[in-house]
């Protein structure tokens, strides 16, 4: 089974305060043109995406740069909504997150420093959370200055509680890219 973690881009999509908005304007039409076609205009870091090194680091690397490693692997989801501010280091489990893609349920909570370093220190592949922003530009700088793709603004990530699944979110190939739209998916692991 697949479950999509992906918003729905559309010129609705709610965007980060600042950033371009989305715009799907119509291009070419069955009737006139044989072919249908929109044009889109958008930030790179719209809906459902991932932020590259270079979103916050001067000279890190770009979406382009990060091998597609980087954007996959056996997932580990915590459940983060029970508590209220920023998300403390006693809140996460102690380990398991070597080697995996930590996706952190929020309820729209951001994550603390200590949080951060924490992961980048257990060794996570990629992190990602149901939120608009993971958190502010120290987090996003420890994150990104070890190399860990950061996925924000998820979505179904409680469909993946108690469940084994590996994650997949590839960018585009957009050259010199800070990041990228994506169409984030879990595959479950079914038993037996």
């Amino acid at each position: 089974m697949i479950i999509d973690l992906s918003l729905s881009l559309g010129e609705e999509t709610p965007t980060y305060p600042g950033d371009p908005e989305i715009s799907i304007r119509l291009w070419a039409i069955m009737d006139r043109d044989g072919y249908y076609m929109n044009v889109l205009k958008l930030g790179e870091h719209s809906g459902t995406h991932v932020d590259a090194p270079a979103h916050f680091l001067p000279g890190g690397k770009t979406v382009d740069e990060m091998p597609l490693e980087s954007f996959m692997g056996p997932g580990i989801l915590v459940d983060l909504r029970g508590g209220e501010g920023e998300v403390m280091l006693e809140e996460l489990p102690e380990a398991g997150f070597g080697g995996r893609v930590a996706l952190l349920l929020t309820g729209g909570r951001l994550i603390s420093p200590e949080v951060a370093q924490f992961l980048v220190d257990e060794g996570v592949r990629a992190v990602g959370t149901d939120g608009a922003s993971i958190g502010d530009e120290i987090v996003h700088r420890i994150f990104l200055g070890g190399e860990i793709p950061v996925f924000e603004n998820l979505v179904n990530l409680g469909l993946l509680l108690g469940r084994d699944f590996t994650f997949i979110g590839f960018p585009l190939r957009i050259e010199g890219g800070s990041g990228s739209p994506v169409r984030a998916v879990a595959v479950i692991h079914e038993e037996g």
